[in-house]
């Protein structure tokens, strides 16, 4: 969703300048990240990477990406327009009142952005990861700078997830403070141990360079090769609200800004001993905030960071109304609460995404056996929730579709991928395939 009152940077009445204890961020980021309470909004965040119309193989060049997304920022849109570092399209929904709300909004942004985009001969691609295109920065910016001389000391899937990358977004409230299926606590635990199946059933990035990878979700991979410090979670069997606090002091600092020199980009620095050190402000912690990225973060409310960017115009759709049913219906969360009980020993192992269920689930998909049955299981029960969310015939074709062509035989978007490459009518290597 694009900025609210519920996001953890928008900020509150607090003085941002003011510096900030151990204690004042423990305080802060307790009360900020995770605003509970009946869940009743829904949002989506949509990347694309952006191609040549014609010859999708063909580098778009930076003049060319320019006059497009200058042509976008004239076009009235309810969702946010952003533009990623290796220029992928981003739009973040509103808040949305209901599932339809966001498909209805969402979907009436995207058919303009894509009017505009069809008449400079490009397209919107939904892709996890770019299969023919090496990172490429596109935007020259302090953050974007800081970022990858800070990622690039753990190897180069920073600059890869940085520049060619693209994924689906789930944003939901954080949910009340009772237990049971709606529960914060419940959730939490439910987003990122569910977060796994996810993964495995819209996973959609097998190749880089035009040749396989070894693993259907690459966008996971990289995700997972950036560390745990910057794109790990925290302890999942701890209570919320703590956990990610100590997760939040505890990592590392990306950079230290400045507004007339470059920013400085410190080695081993955490944002605890920051404090201890120095003097951070509320404003320093909410731009810590901003720089880490681990599969699920609560931003007042829950944002599922896991799933890669789905083909087709409407395949963002999918993932969307599964995972709101899944969490927001009652009956539908209580099954995906049971079903998921049965990974919870590959799961406890570590924090997401660096344990052996969520590495099973982006190397393997659902031909993974037991993320298989929990898959046909949670999607089973997303069907029969979707009418009491209010969703229209259409969805409820399109999540049916999915669930026939990929759950049931155990299949991803990935597969189809690595099938292209491998017919033998010419088209290995990746030369034709057109998600």
């Amino acid at each position: 969703m694009s900025d609210t009152p519920s996001d953890c940077s928008a900020g509150d009445c607090t003085e941002h300048h003011t510096v900030v204890t151990e204690a004042d961020v423990e305080a802060l980021v307790r009360g900020i990240c995770f605003k509970t309470g009946p869940p009743r909004a829904v949002g989506v965040e949509v990347e694309w990477l952006v191609h040549e119309l014609r010859e999708p193989r063909l580098p778009v060049s930076p003049e060319r990406l320019r006059a497009a997304y200058a042509a976008l920022r004239t076009v009235a849109l309810r969702s946010a327009l952003t533009i990623e570092p290796g220029g992928q399209l981003e739009l973040s929904s509103p808040p949305a009142a209901s599932l339809m709300e966001c498909v209805r909004t969402v979907s009436a942004d995207l058919d303009a952005v894509r009017t505009v985009l069809r008449r400079d001969g490009l397209t919107l691609v939904g892709l996890g990861a770019d299969p023919w295109h090496p990172p490429r920065r596109f935007l020259r910016e302090p953050r974007y700078d800081a970022m990858e001389a800070a990622l690039d000391r753990t190897g180069p899937a920073g600059r890869a997830m940085m520049c060619t990358s693209a994924s689906v977004q789930v944003c939901l409230d954080a949910g009340h403070e009772d237990p049971g299926p709606l529960g914060v606590g419940r959730r939490w635990w439910l987003a990122h141990t569910l977060g796994a199946v996810l993964v495995a059933a819209f996973a959609n990035s097998p190749l880089l360079g035009g040749e396989p990878t070894g693993w259907l979700s690459t966008r996971q991979l990289l995700w997972m090769e950036i560390g745990a410090g910057r794109a790990g979670a925290p302890e999942l069997d701890a209570e919320p609200r703590g956990a990610w606090a100590r997760h939040v002091l505890d990592s590392p600092v990306m950079c230290i800004r400045s507004e007339d020199t470059p920013w400085d980009v410190p080695e081993r620095l955490t944002f605890r001993e920051w404090t201890r050190s120095g003097r951070p402000t509320r404003e320093d912690l909410d731009y810590h905030i901003t720089t880490l990225f681990p599969p699920v973060r609560p931003r007042g409310h829950l944002e599922l960071r896991m799933i890669d960017a789905q083909p087709g115009d409407d395949g963002w759709i999918v993932p969307l109304a599964v995972a709101t049913a899944l969490f927001d219906d009652p009956e539908a969360a209580e099954t995906a609460y049971r079903a998921v009980k049965r990974l919870t020993e590959r799961a406890m192992a570590l924090p997401a995404p660096h344990n052996p269920l969520w590495l099973d689930a982006a190397r393997r998909g659902l031909a993974d056996p037991e993320l298989h049955d929990v898959a046909l299981t949670c999607f089973t029960a997303a069907l029969e929730a979707l009418p009491r969310l209010g969703a229209t015939a259409e969805v409820l074709d399109t999540v049916t579709a999915y669930l026939d062509r990929y759950v049931r035989p155990g299949r991803c978007p990935a597969d189809d991928l690595l099938e292209q490459l491998r017919d033998a009518d010419g088209r290995a290597h990746g030369k034709d395939i057109h998600p």
